[in-house]
């Protein structure tokens, strides 16, 4: 009876001990589009999504996840530099209990910073709606560990969101002379996209953010989308490109100024388009033997429609940088996410998320 006794209080210590390690072990939140969505759109009735084969070949249970990939996406790798497992997303029924304490993927394929943006999805989770959750989260958080403990938890998580990118795809160029593009020029379009950033970004502070890494777009107009859909020889689409070198450092200012208003340096911009560049124009010195043609998909480059079961599939995704006509591939997220993780102000501006996570621990 005592030995059995002493094995129960044993069993009963390390039960305890794992509990903790979880509270302490840091919160990731996701808030954005499909380059991280981990499958909230699964639970939803919509066009956008990547619920089917071969979505998910690559990954652990070479099963489709809802996840936009061949495998893993950014979030997953930036779960793995934190030493946590992957954020359930927001609507999965498994999140719940112990699991609310890792954090949460709120992220919606189709979203923008507008509302307007992917109105052809019809049923996606708009970033006011990802925020409403935010707030629901954080009230199931309550009841299970205190309003106190959930505070701290949020106040010291990392957040990823990325945005931006649907609100040129899925909106001013969606069609020729679409609403916004008949509303604004390029350029204002531009700087009213940033400064409804700007109102997110104040409202996720509010809410308790306080290390937020803010992706910019990638290089629009070389995704083998926009190649199948402007290109004639391979070259990049000069407008698109274009919006995002007008889009990105705009962001850098943006988030410079926001910082300066909190006093603090609360968001961290990821220089995604330049990471990206990197893939396009030389992809060999990253061992992809092509930036140009999606693995997955049909038409010129893969480019056009779905990908899907019936789609041309390449056999060696790592050689891809692109997975299908928008998204990277599982070995491109990966570099992506070395460069957040190691990359110097031409990445990362003000810091990287090494020195994010050296300084947090350290306070």
């Amino acid at each position: 009876m005592a030995s059995s006794l002493a094995i129960f209080g044993v069993l009963m210590i390390m039960a305890l001990g794992m509990l903790s390690y979880e509270a302490e072990a840091r919160a990731f939140f996701v808030f954005g589009d499909s380059l991280v969505d981990n499958g909230n759109n699964n639970y939803l009735a919509t066009t956008a999504r990547a619920d089917s084969p071969p979505y998910g070949i690559d990954y652990p249970t070479g099963r489709p996840t809802g996840r936009f990939s061949n495998g893993l996406n950014i979030p997953d790798f930036i779960s793995q530099q934190l030493g946590a497992e992957p954020t359930l997303p927001y609507l999965s029924p498994e999140l719940t209990g112990q699991k609310l304490l890792v954090g949460a993927n709120f992220a919606s394929a189709g979203i923008g910073i507008l509302n307007d943006t992917g109105i052809q999805f019809i049923n996606i989770i708009r970033m006011t709606r990802q925020f409403e959750y935010f707030q629901q989260y954080q009230q199931r958080l309550s009841s299970l560990i205190g309003p106190q403990r959930t505070k701290q938890l949020v106040n010291q998580a990392l957040v990823l969101l990325t945005v931006g990118g649907n609100d040129f795809v899925n909106n001013y160029y969606l069609v020729p002379f679409s609403a916004r593009s008949r509303q604004f020029a390029l350029p204002d379009y531009v700087r009213y996209l940033i400064s409804e950033l700007r109102k997110l970004l104040l409202k996720m502070y509010d809410l308790g953010a306080r290390r937020v890494l803010v992706t910019g777009t990638g290089p629009l107009g070389c995704v083998p989308a926009e190649l199948a859909m402007r290109s004639r020889n391979g070259e990049c689409s000069a407008e698109l490109q274009r919006a995002a070198s007008l889009y990105n450092p705009q962001l850098i200012q943006m988030l410079r100024s926001v910082n300066s208003q909190l006093g603090s340096d609360v968001f961290i911009a990821a220089n995604t388009q330049q990471t990206h560049n990197d893939f396009v124009s030389n992809p060999q010195a990253f061992g992809f033997s092509t930036s140009k043609i999606a693995c997955c998909g049909q038409g010129p480059y893969n480019g056009l429609g779905l990908c899907t079961v019936a789609s041309n599939l390449c056999p060696n995704r790592n050689q891809y940088a692109f997975w299908d006509a928008f998204h990277p591939s599982e070995k491109a997220n990966k570099l992506i996410v070395q460069n957040i993780l190691k990359g110097d102000e031409k990445y990362m501006y003000p810091m990287n998320l090494s020195t994010i996570l050296a300084l947090d621990s350290r306070t």
